[in-house]
């Protein structure tokens, strides 16, 4: 995926901000957040209090509240993140971030109702190495720090599954450890 290219035509110049790993970008319903660099993560939760994920976000995408209607809404950081603000006023100049958003939005909810659990998870897995990844010798590099819980509760699933799960994975040659992070191997089907 390409990052977009500066809109030099905006109004207003962005307002550049860096926020670190595991903060929370803050609420403001007339603001896009453009990512620069690093990933973010859209949540919420259910009514059980149940943590959902619904939406990773890498360099070039834009997410804010104004975005979404859904409620408790969170963006949190999984890296350093980078993020350029713009008024909502806006909008209009970032028409092909948003099909993205919408395209990203539609591709993680299909994964989501993927059967077996096991498949599921194997498609959740190559989806991010595609967004995130990067290529290395024997396939794509993950550089993502995702913890089994935080797949888990993108799969609404528990963390002990997803656990067994990514061993079985192992064990077939789908995915292998590098530096504590996952590489989806160039020879499975992806």
């Amino acid at each position: 995926m390409q990052p977009l290219k500066p809109l030099a035509d905006l109004v207003t110049p962005p307002l550049q901000q860096q926020f670190v790993r595991r903060a929370r970008l803050p609420e403001h319903k007339t603001v896009l957040w453009q990512i620069a660099s690093g990933v973010v993560c859209s949540m919420t939760w259910t009514s059980e209090g149940e943590l959902v994920c619904l939406g990773y976000w890498g360099v070039g995408d834009v997410v804010g509240h104004a975005l979404s209607r859904v409620q408790p809404y969170e963006l949190h950081c999984l890296t350093d993140v980078l993020i350029s603000s713009y008024p909502y006023t806006q909008r209009a100049h970032f028409t092909e971030a948003i099909v993205q958003h919408q395209q990203q939005t539609e591709e993680l909810l299909c994964i989501v109702h993927i059967n077996p659990l096991s498949l599921k998870l194997w498609q959740l897995l190559v989806w991010l190495s595609q967004k995130f990844g990067r290529e290395v010798e024997n396939g794509r590099w993950l550089d993502l720090p995702l913890t089994h819980q935080q797949l888990a509760q993108t799969l609404e699933t528990n963390r002990v599954t997803v656990t067994t799960i990514l061993q079985r994975l192992e064990a077939e040659g789908k995915i292998h450890r590098q530096q504590r992070r996952l590489v989806v191997t160039r020879h499975s089907s992806y």
